[in-house]
């Protein structure tokens, strides 16, 4: 026998399993939960990855979160060499996450294209103009400093 929420059984949908979110499915991304599940934050990585190669993002430096912090397993920085380069990279790179996770994953500003920030879940990426990202230095913050010296020395220009 169904009964109606609220009157007087037990609802499969409590009120507050009802939250606001972006998680839709893609008409084009995996149909099943279990299909969107499977994606491990070191596959989610290695998409990210890839994603920012094949966009030509600069400087691309990956940061392991994973018993640092709470927020995500994985941080990647990069540079696009201008404002509308910027844009179009997060903009790819969320269609792909959205195409693999079946959820859209939260960007903030794309339209100034100095600074986005794409949040996948359990990998943050930050996408840069040049000159702001040496202006907030993230990697200093977050990268031990032996592993920010290696990073240092690969980026620099060999004479």
């Amino acid at each position: 026998m169904l009964m109606e929420p609220g009157a007087g059984g037990s609802s499969a949908r409590r009120p507050e399993d009802t939250t606001l979110s972006q998680d839709v499915p893609s008409a084009q991304g995996p149909a099943t939960t279990a299909a969107r599940d499977a994606l491990t934050s070191d596959q989610l990585l290695s998409l990210v990855l890839t994603s920012l190669d094949d966009d030509k993002a600069e400087e691309v430096v990956s940061i392991d979160l994973r018993g640092r912090s709470a927020m995500a397993d994985h941080m990647v920085i990069a540079s696009g060499r201008s404002s509308r380069q910027v844009g179009a990279i997060a903009e790819k790179l969320a269609d792909r996450v959205k195409q693999a996770t079946g959820r859209t994953p939260r960007i903030e500003g794309k339209d100034a294209g100095d600074w986005v920030l794409i949040d996948a879940d359990d990998v943050i990426v930050h996408v840069f103009r040049p000159e702001v990202r040496e202006f907030y230095q993230l990697e200093k913050m977050w990268m031990p400093a032996d592993a920010l010296s290696r990073v240092r020395e690969q980026v620099r220009p060999q004479p």
